[in-house]
């Protein structure tokens, strides 16, 4: 059974989650404006990614008889600057992210509620490869500086991301 404390942190990362996904989607937007296509599409796949792991947690708490608590969720913003600037705010924001999953997985751990903690070990495994992904496309990046047919090539590279087709996101 799921204590209340636990409950109340995952309905906080729930919401986490769903504005990390609205936080994307601006990010998509903001990138397709700007005519960087392939990094829109990336985007817009994070978004999917994040809303998915948002219905992971939901899905978990109704599994465990919880209640779930939907807050507003902040404006995100929609002026990032250059490609290299949106991505380094990407990598600030999943690192965010990891700290909050790291802290909920030690909550879990001192409730001693595996069920949860189990959960929150896909997360905290996800975060590894979510960082490392971003911290790829900002060294490539500043690799090519402000070099524009360098530029063009990472976005179209972005643009081949596609969602693994098991849902695993």
């Amino acid at each position: 059974m799921i204590s209340k404390k636990m409950t109340k942190a995952l309905n906080k990362q729930l919401n986490h989650e769903f504005f990390s996904a609205y936080l994307y989607l601006s990010m998509s937007a903001h990138c397709s404006k700007n005519d960087y296509n392939g990094s829109a599409k990336w985007f817009l796949l994070q978004y999917e990614e994040e809303h998915q792991h948002a219905t992971r947690i939901y899905n978990y708490l109704i599994e465990q008889g919880a209640s779930i608590t939907l807050e507003a969720l902040e404006k995100p913003s929609k002026k990032f600057g250059t490609l290299l600037e949106i991505f380094k705010l990407s990598l600030e924001h999943e690192q965010l992210m990891t700290r909050s999953l790291n802290e909920l997985s030690d909550m879990a751990l001192k409730e001693k509620d595996h069920a949860t903690y189990n959960l929150l070990q896909w997360f905290v495994n996800e975060q590894v490869e979510e960082e490392a992904s971003v911290g790829e496309i900002i060294a490539k990046l500043k690799m090519v500086k402000s070099d524009g047919y360098g530029i063009l090539m990472i976005d179209n590279e972005l643009g081949q991301r596609s969602l693994p087709e098991n849902g695993d996101a």
